[in-house]
């Protein structure tokens, strides 16, 4: 019974190593570089696309386009800095626009969600952002009294 399972580990160590240099050699051949035939013979199947007939985006061939990169997929996430600003900006918050949402940002932006019929839970999700990014850009207005 030993020399049964000896016998049948050497024949799976040859079957083995015989196989990993199948393998190399199949990969070096891929490595060797193209004859001058089979350059030429690839060379005759590209062909360049004539100049006149590439395709025009906006007025400018394609070849003269410059791409933008893709946003971000997933909604808009802003900074706090951005947070504040617009706050600051709808006259919800008066202190500095220093990136940090400590107590003081957290109360304008639930004031800001409560005047707006959002839920103020003084998160800024894509809901409370689709309307407080109206105020990024316009002038910071004072700062509103609160109803007692």
């Amino acid at each position: 019974m030993k020399k049964f399972l000896f016998i049948a580990l050497v024949l799976l160590a040859t079957v083995y190593l015989t196989g990993c240099g199948k393998k190399e050699q199949a990969l070096e051949e891929m490595q060797e570089p193209l004859s001058m035939e089979a350059l030429t013979a690839l060379n005759a199947t590209t062909q360049a696309i004539p100049e006149s007939k590439v395709p025009e985006v906006q007025g400018a061939p394609l070849t003269e386009t410059k791409l933008e990169p893709l946003p971000p997929s997933g909604p808009y996430k802003p900074t706090a800095q951005e947070i504040q600003t617009a706050l600051k900006n709808a006259g919800y918050y008066a202190g500095l626009i220093d990136g940090k949402i400590g107590p003081m940002t957290k109360k304008a932006i639930e004031e800001f969600q409560k005047a707006n019929g959002l839920k103020d839970d003084g998160k800024v999700g894509p809901k409370t952002w689709a309307v407080l990014s109206a105020y990024m850009n316009l002038p910071a207005r004072p700062q509103l009294k609160k109803k007692e």
